[in-house]
């Protein structure tokens, strides 16, 4: 059977990148968006530009920081009280600064897994009271192919982030296994976004063409979808089985 129609969408960061993505695609799609990031400037100004391009849809916006677990708290269902509810989460705040360990960057390293592991459960736990509550729902893990195996220099603690979101995903996955919510890990290859400057392995794509591949896999309410899903579902593949110094050199 089709999915159904997940009209009422929270996307977390929207403020730039994958986030702010997901949300101008969403909006041709005609969703109703919620829209939730620090900088609300941008997304005050993205609101303009959605309601503008698409007016038949609703946007809401809010000043959220992720890392602050009673910010997420409140704002979460102000957004949904505002559309009437949520149909969606997509969990996609995050950073990518660090450095190996043991080399100074202690705190940049320490931010990421804050910001990566504690905000995002903090928005799952937000999203799921809603949807327990309505016993309905899809909520969406922006995880990375970085979280396949450990990887060496600025990648190591945002690999390690990204590697507790399929463990979180998982473990909430099986608790509502059987219920009308859905739960999906999406795992985006090397998009060319902010957050990876300096970091974009073989295989970068640009901004439109991930956030297309993106938004379709988060329509087709998987378990788990690599995007693009070629070449990234066969080499997610040969990750887990090549020896570590193939791995070192090839990310």
């Amino acid at each position: 059977m089709p999915n159904p129609v997940r009209q009422r969408i929270l996307i977390s960061g929207a403020s730039a990148g994958l986030g702010q993505g997901m949300a101008r695609r969403f909006a041709a799609m005609g969703r109703d968006l919620a829209l939730a990031a620090r900088r609300t400037d941008r997304l005050e100004a993205l609101q303009q530009e959605l309601r503008a391009a698409h007016p038949g849809i609703r946007v809401e916006v809010a000043g959220m920081d992720v890392d602050d677990a009673g910010s997420v708290a409140a704002v979460v269902p102000e957004l949904a009280a505002r559309l009437g509810g949520l149909d969606r989460v997509v969990v996609n705040a995050g950073i990518g600064k660090g450095g190996s360990v043991g080399t100074g960057h202690a705190a940049a390293n320490r931010a990421v897994l804050h910001t990566n592991v504690l905000g995002s459960h903090a928005q799952c736990e937000a999203a799921m009271e809603l949807f327990r509550a309505q016993n309905s729902g899809h909520l969406v893990l922006i995880s990375s192919v970085a979280s396949i195996r450990g990887m060496r220099d600025t990648r190591t603690a945002y690999g390690a982030s990204k590697a507790a979101l399929n463990s979180l995903a998982e473990g909430i996955r099986s608790d509502v296994h059987g219920t009308p919510i859905a739960v999906s890990t999406i795992l985006p290859g090397y998009i060319a976004t902010d957050i990876n400057v300096g970091r974009r392995g073989p295989f970068t794509v640009d901004l439109d063409t991930g956030v297309a591949a993106l938004t379709a896999a988060i329509e087709r309410e998987p378990v788990r979808a690599y995007v693009p899903g070629l070449p990234w579902r066969p080499i997610s593949a040969l990750l887990r089985v090549l020896p570590l110094p193939v791995v070192r050199r090839v990310t």
